[in-house]
């Protein structure tokens, strides 16, 4: 493994980083995933039982959605969303509810301040506390998922060194990270990086495969076949560091990996929840 103090441009000069972590232009029709996802979210919303826009601090994304079951929750399902850190919001993907919801799980999708106005260790602390004042909400065990960024954001939940509250951090019953980024090191060879403002003290610290989990939660990692090759290391790095299952879904993409989320008898709502298929 490259000495993390030792990164840069010289160490990695046969990696072209902008390209690695290039999504949309490697997908057919890429463009116009934003789009339908935000109208497939605005399409549930009108008919779910939902409490929208709850404040869990001071800041004007410090905002979250809670969507309820037909009867008393069976538990609180977390998605958080991704962007690379600086784009999207909780209300771009409220479709995704729909499996946990079907399942009796409450789920809460918090926004949260984006690069460059907050770094990314700041907003680890802000999704820790999102996750915390959706806690106070609902009962029961809580399953924490995230996509892309939000991968990274959940996995650091349940790192040794979370910023959650001990009686929340015990509530945690499985993580699921979907093509998530669990080593930050690259990133401060990206663009990007002028909004993320990485240095190597905090891409190390926020790096969950860097770090050490949380003993005895359940916790897979989850990506597409048909994704770039830096995110499928960078899942295969987190369950190899972390000793946990990898599953690479066939025939999917950065962009459509996600919809199983969607539906209450996928396997991915099943590997969130830990429940099986049938119960």
């Amino acid at each position: 493994m490259t000495d993390p103090a030792a990164l840069s441009g010289s160490d990695l000069s046969g990696i072209d980083w902008e390209d690695a972590f290039a999504n949309g232009v490697h997908i057919p029709g890429g463009d116009a995933y934003p789009a339908r996802w935000k109208k497939r979210a605005a399409g549930f919303r009108k008919n779910a039982r939902a409490q929208v826009d709850l404040p869990y601090g001071t800041g004007r994304r410090d905002i979250l959605d809670l969507f309820l079951p037909d009867g008393a929750p069976r538990g609180l399902a977390i998605f958080i969303h991704g962007g690379f850190w600086k784009a999207f919001d909780k209300s771009t993907w409220s479709h995704l509810a729909a499996g946990p919801l079907a399942r009796g799980w409450a789920v809460a999708m918090p926004s949260y301040t984006l690069a460059p106005d907050a770094r990314i260790s700041e907003i680890t602390a802000q999704v820790g506390c999102a996750i915390a004042h959706a806690a106070d909400l609902t009962d029961g065990p809580i399953a924490v998922a995230g996509h892309s960024a939000g991968g990274h954001l959940a996995t650091r939940m349940v790192c040794e060194d979370a910023p959650l509250p001990d009686p929340v951090a015990d509530r945690i019953s499985s993580v699921l990270s979907i093509s998530g980024v669990h080593d930050l090191r690259p990133l401060q060879l990206h663009s990007m990086n002028e909004d993320l403002r990485l240095d190597p003290e905090e891409a190390i610290a926020e790096s969950p495969a860097l770090n050490r989990a949380r003993p005895g939660l359940p916790i897979t990692a989850w990506v597409g076949a048909r994704e770039r090759p830096e995110f499928l290391r960078q899942s295969a790095l987190l369950a190899e560091a972390w000793r946990a299952p990898l599953v690479v879904e066939p025939e999917r993409h950065h962009f459509d990996v996600i919809e199983g989320l969607a539906d209450p008898d996928h396997p991915m709502t099943h590997a969130l929840l830990k429940e099986d298929a049938d119960s």
